[in-house]
C-alpha cells in the first residue's frame, strides 16, 4: 500500500479558487489509479474526480464538471485538484485515495484501498 497526504485546503470566498495536492509515498505510484472524494457533515463520502494511472483519462462528478480539474505528476508522486468558481456547497473535507485495480473509472469509495487523512475546504458565501 501507499501513504497519502493532502494539503492546500482552507477558507475561500465564493467564486474563488484553491489547489489541493496529494503527496503519495510508497512504491509504484504509476500503478495506482487516483481519486478525490469529499464529505460534508451528514452525507456520504462522494467522488469528485478520478484519474487513470498515466493521467490520460479523467472522470468528473456532474456537480463540479467544468470548474475542477484533476491532474497528476508521476515524476513527483503527486496528484492535484484545481478548484475554480467555488461555491458554498463545495464546503467539505476533501480526501485523496489510491487503488491498484484495473478498470476506469472507479467511482465508488469501496473501490479504493488507501486514503489520506483529509483536508478541509470551506467556501464562504
Amino acid at each position: 500500500q501507499v501513504q497519502l497526504v493532502e494539503s492546500g485546503g482552507g477558507l475561500v470566498q465564493a467564486g474563488g479558487s484553491l489547489r489541493l495536492s496529494c503527496a503519495v509515498s510508497g512504491r509504484s505510484f504509476s500503478n495506482y489509479g487516483l481519486g478525490w472524494f469529499r464529505q460534508a457533515p451528514g452525507p456520504e463520502r462522494e467522488l469528485v474526480a478520478t484519474i487513470s494511472r498515466n493521467g490520460g483519462r479523467t472522470y468528473y462528478a456532474d456537480s463540479i464538471k467544468g470548474r475542477f480539474t484533476i491532474s497528476r505528476d508521476n515524476t513527483k508522486n503527486t496528484m492535484f485538484l484545481q478548484m475554480n468558481s467555488l461555491k458554498s456547497e463545495d464546503t467539505a473535507v476533501y480526501y485523496c485515495a489510491a487503488d491498484r485495480s484495473l478498470g476506469f473509472p472507479r467511482v465508488h469509495k469501496y473501490d479504493y484501498e488507501s486514503w489520506g487523512q483529509g483536508t478541509q475546504v470551506t467556501v464562504s458565501s
